[in-house]
Order: C-alpha cells, then sequence, then structure tokens
C-alpha cells in the first residue's frame, strides 16, 4: 500500500517539474506572459544602463508641480515595474517616500490576468503603480482603459512609456502590420518612449522552442517581411513613420538588448532635448550607428 501511494506521488511531482520546466523554457509561453520572467532577464541589467536621474532631466520640475505619468505595457508580474519606479526615484529595498505617488505614476498593463493579480498582491507602491489586464492591440479597450487612467491627472498622453521586449510578441502574434500599428499607438499616446527590442535570433530561437514543446507555431513568423536587424528596423518604423527621433541608445544588456530612447518631434519643439544626454551618447559612441 506504501508504495502504491508513492508512485502517483512521484508522477505528480515529476509532471510538476516538467511543467516547470516548460514555463521558464524561452518560447513556452506565446504571448511573453512567462509566470518567472524575471528569473532569465533580472531587472537590474537594465537598471544599470539607465541614468537614476533620467526622468527628472527629461521632465524638469516647475512651479506647477504635477507627476510624470509613466506607461509600461507587457508589464508581466510587475517585477521591473517596480524595480524601474525605484530607480527613477532613487528608493532602496524597503524604503518607501511619501511624496513619490505625487512625483511619479505608472501605469502597468499585461495580457495575463494571473501575472496582473500577481503584481497587485505584490506591489509595494500601490498608490503609485496601477496594474490593470490589457490586450494592448484590441483598440477599444485600450482607449477606454487609458483614457479611464488619463483623465484622474487631467492628461491626455504619458510622459513616458516603457516597451521592454515587447514588440517580438507583438511582431510573432499580429504580423508586420501588428507591429507598425502597435508602434504607431504607443508613439501617440507617449512623449518619450523607452524601447528594448529583441533581436532576430529571438525570433528564431522562440519559434524554434515552440515547436519543440509540440505547441503551435506562430502564425507570422514565417510571412514577416520585417526581420534582420530589429532595433534598426524599430529604429527606422518610429522616426520615418511615426513622428519620433532616436535621442539615445543607452548601450545593450548582457543578453544582447538594446536599450532605446525615443521623443515625440512635437515635444522636441517645446522642450529640446537635454544636452547632457546626447554628449553622453557621443562620449559612448552609442548614436553614430543609430543617426547613419
Amino acid at each position: 500500500m506504501a508504495a502504491s501511494r508513492k508512485q502517483p506521488t512521484g508522477g505528480v511531482e515529476e509532471a510538476a517539474a516538467e511543467d516547470e520546466r516548460r514555463i521558464l523554457e524561452p518560447g513556452a509561453a506565446p504571448f511573453g506572459n512567462f509566470p518567472h520572467y524575471s528569473r532569465f532577464h533580472p531587472p537590474e541589467q537594465r537598471l544599470r544602463l539607465l541614468p537614476p536621474e533620467l526622468l527628472r532631466r527629461l521632465f524638469p520640475r516647475g512651479p506647477e508641480t504635477r507627476p510624470i505619468l509613466g506607461l509600461d505595457v507587457g508589464c508581466n508580474s510587475g517585477d521591473l515595474s517596480v524595480a524601474l519606479y525605484k530607480h527613477f526615484l532613487s528608493l532602496r529595498d524597503g524604503e518607501t517616500c511619501s511624496d513619490a505617488s505625487r512625483e511619479l505614476h505608472f501605469l502597468c498593463c499585461d495580457i495575463d490576468p494571473d501575472l496582473v493579480e500577481r503584481a497587485e498582491k505584490e506591489c509595494p507602491f500601490p498608490d503609485a503603480l496601477t496594474f490593470i489586464t490589457l490586450d494592448f492591440m484590441n483598440q477599444r479597450t485600450r482607449k477606454v482603459l487609458l483614457s479611464s487612467f488619463l483623465s484622474q491627472f487631467g492628461r491626455s498622453v504619458f510622459d513616458i512609456g516603457f516597451c521592454m521586449s515587447i514588440t517580438m510578441w507583438i511582431h510573432l502574434n499580429h504580423g508586420d502590420h501588428g507591429l507598425w500599428e502597435f508602434l504607431a499607438h504607443l508613439s501617440s499616446l507617449c512623449r518619450y518612449l523607452l524601447v528594448e527590442p529583441q533581436p532576430w535570433k529571438c525570433y528564431r530561437a522562440a519559434a524554434r522552442r515552440l515547436r519543440k514543446l509540440g505547441l503551435h507555431d506562430f502564425d507570422h513568423f514565417h510571412s514577416l517581411a520585417i526581420r534582420g536587424d530589429m532595433a534598426n528596423q524599430i529604429v527606422q518604423i518610429l522616426t520615418q513613420d511615426h513622428g519620433m527621433e532616436l535621442v539615445c541608445c543607452f548601450g545593450n544588456t548582457s543578453w544582447d538588448r538594446s536599450l532605446l530612447l525615443f521623443r515625440a518631434k512635437q515635444t522636441t519643439e517645446i522642450h529640446p532635448i537635454p544636452e547632457s544626454l546626447i554628449e553622453e551618447g557621443r562620449e559612448r559612441n552609442r548614436l553614430t550607428f543609430w543617426r547613419q
């Protein structure tokens, strides 16, 4: 009897281990909605490239005090959202700031309701970070939810948008036109955009691993015309089609993804780009390639 009870338990444990392996396998989540994304792409790798004072330099405090509004698209379980918030406010682990919610607000969205629920439960700054379930490509829902958030602050656009390793999943699931539309929507909603595009090798790896796991292939992978140097492709779409300009590239993460900062051209006419950012880019020789 003891042996017969132990055998199913082992089977359950093995099944759970297999499920965990599949969950953590890159490409196993067809929308990039990995339950433990930060295990293999920790927030610190992005933060080390971003100046903590970035938002204060982009949006200097004036006599009229109003919070900086950020939009984080594809926030997963919120680990990076929280890390970015703490980084830009220079908050240490466990530290809170009573005035933080008046200075900076994030609206963070993800397509996966389970990840959003986890983000809400674990967020240490519930007054400043709002998490919602949203398929960003659903125009009606997107308009209602984003407008509702912005109206609370009497605003029509966000100050900055974060698009961190999301472009590939939009591209694979919605095709070339879907990627173009996604970037069009983001550029119309945000004065600045911080984008981390996945390189083409990640596309191939995601498709290969999806097939290896016995899951359906991505509908658009083989028909994509936009391919190759995806960072440069994103730059071209945003600058040539959607009225943005590249401010600088902050460098590459250890997994070889660029962090690109864009700015709406109409914003530039009102508030010039901080020269310090441009000079930093020149010193690091990071602007040369992007402006060729």
